[in-house]
């Protein structure tokens, strides 16, 4: 079982003219409301690839019995959720520019819960965006874990990144989050890299670089049309995770997370276009060739 904590939110994904400087303005040229949430993505994502997993995340009384409520039921995703009934599930508001940069603004919502709850201790753990000491409790407990600091990277501390880097078996975070958190402990990015034992940097379009056991490994991105470039990282991890607890190495891991990225920018929506297993071996073997095999599983 692979466990993801994290956020579930409504995402409002918008494609603007330009991302305005402060104290001006731009138009909002398209908008979808779609089902998100970095760790809710990852968790679906794992689901439809055929993965077992659950999510350890906080909702508000607008969540249960919801059409999102249900689809994850649907998927079979074991819910681990503390519930706010007064408050409403967390929302987020994505802007993308023309040249696919980005903007975000989150509302936590109910996600407050996780700065006073307790964190369970987990075997096989991906922490996504959550409240810092929430994440820092689960790293201190957990057997394998990875950590992805995503959009909360602002709140976390100095302390709070080194404990956490003290705890972790893997770290996966686009090359802005890497250059972030060097700049809150102060060290640079090999150092960074150095501090765990296996890393991954997204670079979008420009595919994934793997450093594991002192070694570089370069993995380029599926060539695919990109209408909307929201949740392809969480995509990734869904991919890599759900093959790496499979048994797959973490290159050929990586490999999945890429194939299983591309269908997602082919869309507009962090989970529309999430692949099952068949279709991402299919376009796998269109871009790496022949699927590769896998070693005992690890979760």
């Amino acid at each position: 079982m692979i466990s993801v904590v994290g956020h579930t939110a409504v995402d409002h994904i918008c494609k603007v003219s330009h991302l305005p400087v402060p104290n001006a303005s731009a138009s909002i040229l398209e908008r979808t409301i779609s089902f998100g949430g970095g760790a809710a993505n990852i968790a679906v994502g794992i689901a439809l690839l055929g993965g077992k997993v659950s999510l350890v995340s906080a909702v508000g009384g607008d969540f249960i019995g919801s059409a999102y409520d249900s689809r994850m039921k649907e998927l079979g995703i074991n819910q681990r959720f503390f519930i706010a009934p007064e408050k409403h599930t967390a929302t987020a508001f994505m802007f993308t520019g023309p040249e696919g940069d980005q903007m975000t603004y989150f509302e936590w919502g109910a996600s407050c819960l996780f700065e006073t709850e307790k964190a369970p201790s987990l075997p096989f753990v991906h922490m996504a965006t959550a409240d810092p000491g929430f994440n820092v409790q689960v790293a201190k407990q957990a057997g394998f874990a990875s950590f992805d600091p995503g959009q909360d990277l602002h709140r976390y501390t100095a302390d709070h990144l080194n404990t956490i880097l003290d705890s972790i078996d893997l770290l996966i975070a686009n090359h802005h989050e890497y250059a972030g958190m060097c700049k809150t402990l102060g060290i640079d990015r090999d150092e960074l890299i150095s501090r765990v034992p296996m890393a991954i940097e997204t670079r979008s379009g420009d595919g994934a670089v793997l450093y594991d056991q002192g070694k570089e490994h370069f993995i380029p991105a599926v060539p695919v049309p990109c209408v909307d470039p929201t949740g392809a990282g969480d995509a990734f991890r869904a991919g890599f995770l759900t093959a790496y607890a499979a048994g797959y190495s973490s290159e050929d891991a990586c490999r999945i997370g890429v194939v299983t990225a591309s269908f997602v920018v082919e869309t507009c929506g962090c989970q529309t276009g999430l692949p099952n297993w068949q279709t991402m071996v299919r376009r796998y073997g269109e871009k790496f060739g022949p699927f590769p095999s896998h070693g005992p599983k690890r979760a």
